[in-house]
């Protein structure tokens, strides 16, 4: 049986859920946002009005036309190139005639194994997992003797990001940043009671969060070797760790709070998802879903108050985890600030251990995936970002400083305080097909494609505001408040957005939506074509004259995701009986060649997450290949792509309906009768 039949035989067609996520991974990663209505509430145009009121079949240049002026030609790449950042090629296996360079391995099937399936002709191996130590001292992980002080030291729980930053002087050796998203407290301990934790889980929960710094190695075999280096290796906490907040917000009455009257210094990060890494060696890092966390909303008196933190989800009483009762920051009624101080951007410098941290207010404050940079032809420095939220917002950042190229001190240093000043910008979609002919079904307009036109429209540049009624310090604590003003398009879950190093074009990842076209919700546009949309699509921007700076793009659907049976999936083009089923798309990298590739999280077509590559460009366009697949209730997080290595974090494995600690799902990567662990896994060319 062919590797594309044997795909379609263990693929379901169709599944009674709206998201292959489980419901437990939903309540513990995001506080069941899913399952509340989208805070997003405004009435901004929608599509189909714009549509309507400004385009017609006549007279108006053809989106298609538009994207190719924006870079010199549909297929005529020649951007500005990202400066030097870990993202390179995976190696290239001459097994399949024709294929892109890069992409030349035979598809893995999809699958439900509790076990990392990787291509033939490739290894893989565990790096590092959760608990085991990272700072000297650090004892050696032990499920049924956790202890807050000992996990302050260790690797922290369900690991999302991960980044690599040269050593300097050294070729076979990185630090390895990693994110630690959420804790599962069902899956961390014994007997757990969500009504009654203790105050020892909470503090384990509050080291479990952050980030960390590993040294990391070539091993022998070709794969990478943790170290527990006193020179680099730290762990950055939820509990312990201070921020120093930077830009146009330091400072500002939204931020003090009894514990930091100035506003400027914040204890922990939290809900750390996707991230990069910068041409000057740091890493971005952003925090997501950090609502969850806040208790009784609901109940705070100040109705201005209490309608800012319904925009960013919080409107309910008691939170799940109950960490209120140990720390009141936490409960709004008492610290109504506190949430205010998370939901950025933060930066850190693994290769100066004693720098502080940094949470970056110009950047904006929202349910931040990640952020990922590119150096402009000028020198300047563009960031774009996503709110990974039903309806929510594209952004991006552009720097009024340019970059400095160089590994100095002082280069670094300048280059450090880029991001503290610049203009945030958010994203407005225009299509160029007239509205009857996107109806929500997935059906393509007449033209062939999901396409159009769209614009950066401003909202601050550091002490102006650019939007009625908002002071500049209101816009970027408050971002999605002001972004509803100025009109943005609602998205389906924009998550990670990422520039190709080769061609200076942007991909998002935008992961689903199932309420898109329900009652009262907006309806389907083109870039968002699908009512009920359980799969996620990968949109490719071309911002206008190959300039990242610019305030106009074009911009297509690259993806259609799903199952290449179904009609309404689409692969730019290419023959769907030849591409991998892919459902529900996370994050993006790119190869040395240019290729796309994705990591994917909640799996709607009923078979394991996986790792992904798509060439952008020639007869292969759109063809998707699946390169590996994760253990079963996992989530492939990461990923970092380079010459001969790939690393993708396993998040979560074992995180299935019905499973905890005392009935586990899953044994990886430990195997026998342990408690699953999330890990870091390399993959290299056998």
């Amino acid at each position: 049986m062919s590797p594309v039949d044997e795909k379609r035989r263990l693929l379901p067609l169709l599944t009674p859920r709206t998201s292959g996520r489980a419901a437990v991974t939903c309540e513990y990663r995001c506080g069941n946002a899913c399952s509340h209505p989208a805070p997003n509430t405004s009435d901004n145009a929608y599509f189909g009005d714009v549509v309507k009121n400004v385009l017609t079949r006549r007279g108006v240049l053809r989106a298609g036309a538009v994207f190719a002026a924006a870079t010199g030609g549909a297929l005529a790449f020649g951007g500005p190139a990202l400066a030097n950042n870990a993202a390179a090629a995976v190696p290239a296996l001459a097994r399949q005639a024709g294929a892109a360079p890069g992409t030349d391995f035979t598809p893995v099937a999809p699958n439900t194994e509790d076990a990392v399936v990787v291509a033939d002709g490739y290894e893989h191996g565990v790096v590092i997992a959760w608990g085991d130590p990272v700072v000297p001292g650090a004892p050696a992980f032990d499920f049924d003797n956790q202890r807050a002080e000992a996990q302050a030291g260790q690797f922290g729980f369900n690991a999302d990001f991960c980044g690599l930053v040269p050593i300097p002087g050294r070729d076979d050796a990185w630090l390895m940043v990693s994110n630690f998203e959420y804790t599962s407290e069902k899956f961390m301990f014994r007997d757990y009671d969500p009504d009654n934790p203790t105050e020892e889980q909470a503090k384990i929960a509050w080291e479990s969060h952050g980030m960390g710094v590993v040294q990391v190695e070539r091993g022998p075999d070709g794969g990478l070797v943790a170290k527990v280096d006193p020179a680099y290796n730290r762990r950055l906490t939820l509990a312990s760790t201070a921020f120093d907040v930077r830009g146009p917000a330091r400072g500002s009455k939204y931020l003090k709070t009894s514990a930091d009257k100035t506003g400027t210094t914040v204890i922990g990060t939290q809900n750390n998802c996707a991230g990069g890494v910068t041409p000057w060696g740091t890493i971005l890092s952003g925090e997501e879903n950090f609502n969850q966390y806040f208790a009784n909303g609901g109940q705070v008196s100040d109705p201005e108050t209490k309608a800012r933190l319904a925009r960013y989800g919080m409107t309910g009483g008691a939170s799940s985890r109950k960490w209120e009762r140990f720390d009141s920051r936490y409960d709004l009624t008492q610290e109504p600030n506190e949430a205010n101080r998370f939901g950025y951007i933060v930066e850190v410098d693994p290769l100066d251990p004693e720098s502080a941290p940094i949470k970056h207010t110009a950047l904006g404050r929202f349910k931040h995936e990640g952020a990922n940079v590119i150096v402009a032809e000028d020198g300047r420095v563009v960031v774009y970002m996503g709110d990974d939220e039903r309806f929510d917002y594209m952004y991006k950042f552009v720097t009024d400083g340019k970059y400095k190229p160089g590994t100095t001190r002082h280069a670094r240093e300048r280059n450090k305080r880029l991001l503290d000043s610049g203009t945030l910008y958010v994203a407005k979609f225009t299509g160029d097909s007239p509205e009857g002919e996107i109806d929500g079904s997935g059906a393509l307009p007449a033209d062939g494609e999901f396409d159009g036109t769209g614009e950066w429209i401003p909202l601050a540049h550091n002490d102006t505001s650019f939007v009625d009624g908002f002071t500049a310090e209101e816009v970027y604590i408050f971002t999605r408040l002001a972004a509803d003003k100025v009109g943005p398009t609602k998205m389906d879950r924009p998550e990670d957005v990422e520039p190709n190093p080769k061609t200076g074009r942007v991909y998002a990842a935008l992961t689903n939506n199932s309420r898109r076209g329900a009652t009262g919700q907006a309806p389907a546009d083109e870039a968002n074509p699908r009512n009920g949309n359980r799969h996620g699509q990968i949109l490719e921007l071309a911002e206008a004259g190959d300039d990242n700076t610019a305030t106009t793009f074009g911009w297509k659907l690259l993806l259609v995701c799903g199952d290449p049976d179904d009609e309404s999936t689409y692969f730019a083009g290419y023959d769907k009986s030849q591409v991998s089923p892919i459902s529900c798309p996370d994050n993006v990298a790119f190869d040395s060649y240019g290729n796309l590739w994705i990591s994917t999280d909640g799996n709607a077509l009923g078979t394991n997450d996986g790792l992904f590559a798509v060439p952008l460009t020639g007869a292969e366009r759109g063809h998707v290949k699946q390169f590996l697949t994760v253990p079963i209730g996992a989530e492939t997080c990461g990923p970092v792509i380079m010459d001969d290595l790939v690393l993708v974090t396993v998040q979560h494995p074992g995180e299935i309906d019905g499973a905890s600690a005392d009935n586990p799902a899953s044994h990886w990567p430990d195997g026998g009768d342990s408690q699953p662990r999330g890990a870091v896994v390399a993959v290299w060319q056998k």
